[in-house]
């Protein structure tokens, strides 16, 4: 941006397009009101001014030919006590396509600027209302897929984690104080921190700091959920048993072997882990140059996979194909699912020899939905006996938190192999320098504008 925020108003849709019960544009700035003003015709002219947190019946006027384009609701809310800490002024109309393009024309030809992605969110971080990790957690409650996703975006949001670092900080430069001082100034009567007190409290600060490194993999599975693909020789009911998980027909349903050529991605919740599933086409000799597309984008899958879903058909006798396939995925977090059980069994797992894993085994009919409520626990024991081990009140979802706080840890490990050779306090400050630095980049104290435009350029236009 090449003016300061503070500088412009900027107005954007902040509802979803499309027909709807109400629909809303924002403007934020110093000027948000007075661009209201020139398109907004009150039912009741204010007796003074405009009342800040109150709303106002009237019609928004086209300012180019002076033609209603639709009644609506305007509030006016004055800073500090806005999303934003600007001026904010929200406009609430029908919620109709054209309605809302109407109106956000009608301002911007009043004197606003069409907002960038996340800019309201941007000047809330910039003008102090919220630090990085609330910023980011907007992001994290909109994509919340799990009541367990939403809380832990609610968690982020309320600055619990912000805290936690922003204490790491504080302790951090209480001790680059100690130090720099006993650099700068050796002969005078400074209160003194031995060596030993400081390597002890560099220890505890790097174990805090490790506790949230490690609850990242617990807090990106909430987050981003598990990738679990469906795999299986064809025609044994993968497509049937995702739209059984589904509860609707999302994939082809054929006796066809093969039907499905590409990878179909759903998510589903699975006790309160969002599970990506991915059905896949059939591990087989490919008939085909698409169907051979298909088949490499399901190894690709199995490999990225967090869990695969192995489904055998019941009903069959163990092939080859079988076989092939166990191979494949030996190594990897499995749930074994028998189809078609509502028909004759004639499939014997011992046949599959000592190569079958130990992993749960579930007899389901996806036709039918016989037995989804077994595998939905099954999988979700799988997932907890390998991923959630974390129980702590802060945990981290947001690899660039990880990142930084890798970072800050690897710096107070080097301050503590230094107080360890009794190497100058020079070099145990540029540590700690570096240790400060990283953790306040997670917060947004010593972020970079390229940072800030990767986060925000994530948001929606109108948040």
């Amino acid at each position: 941006m090449t003016k300061k925020l503070s500088e412009d108003t900027i107005a954007a849709i902040s509802t979803p397009l499309g027909m709807g019960g109400i629909g809303v544009v924002r403007l934020s700035g110093p000027q948000a009101l007075e661009i209201a003003q020139r398109v907004f015709r009150p039912k009741k002219q204010p007796k003074n001014s405009f009342l800040s947190h109150r709303f106002y019946l009237g019609e928004v006027i086209h300012p180019a030919n002076q033609k209603v384009i639709d009644e609506v609701l305007l509030v006016y809310m004055r800073h500090p006590h806005t999303y934003t800490r600007e001026d904010v002024v929200e406009i609430q109309c029908h919620s109709g396509l054209l309605i809302l393009r109407e109106i956000l024309e009608a301002v911007l030809q009043g004197g606003a600027r069409l907002a960038e992605p996340g800019e309201f969110t941007k000047r809330a971080f910039l003008n102090g209302r919220i630090d990085l990790t609330q910023a980011e957690a907007v992001i994290d409650l909109i994509n919340a897929k799990t009541q367990q996703a939403l809380e832990l975006a609610n968690k982020q949001r309320s600055g619990k984690l912000a805290g936690q670092i922003q204490e790491f900080r504080e302790e951090l430069l209480e001790l680059l104080t100690y130090v720099e001082a006993s650099i700068d100034f050796p002969e005078e009567e400074i209160p003194e921190i031995s060596s030993s007190e400081l390597r002890q409290r560099l220890q505890n600060i790097s174990k805090q700091i490790q506790q949230l490194i490690s609850s990242y993999e617990e807090g990106r599975i909430f987050r981003e959920g598990i990738s679990a693909v469906i795999v299986g020789k064809p025609n044994v009911g993968k497509s049937s048993l995702l739209n059984a998980l589904l509860g609707e027909e999302r994939a082809i349903v054929t006796s066809i072997p093969g039907t499905t050529r590409d990878v179909i991605e759903e998510f589903i919740n699975v006790q309160g882990i969002p599970l990506k599933i991915l059905d896949t086409a059939g591990l087989r000799h490919a008939q085909d140059i698409i169907e051979e597309a298909g088949v490499r984008r399901t190894k690709k899958c199995l490999q990225e996979a967090d869990l695969v879903i192995w489904v055998l058909d019941g009903s069959a006798p163990a092939s080859t194909e079988d076989f092939h396939i166990l191979t494949a995925i030996q190594g990897k977090n499995i749930v074994i699912v028998i189809n078609k059980k509502d028909l004759p069994q004639k499939l014997s797992l011992a046949l599959l020899g000592p190569e079958l894993p130990s992993s749960p085994i579930i007899s389901i009919s996806a036709l039918y939905g016989h037995g989804l409520a077994e595998l939905k626990e099954a999988i979700a024991t799988t997932i907890i006996k390998n991923k959630l081990t974390n129980s702590a009140e802060v945990i981290i979802s947001n690899l660039r938190h990880k990142h930084a706080l890798v970072l800050a840890q690897e710096a107070l490990n080097q301050a503590q192999e230094g107080l360890g050779q009794n190497l100058s306090y020079e070099f145990i400050a540029l540590d700690l320098r570096q240790a400060i630095e990283a953790l306040g980049e997670i917060i947004g104290a010593t972020a970079s504008e390229d940072v800030l435009e990767r986060i925000f350029s994530r948001f929606c236009i109108g948040k």
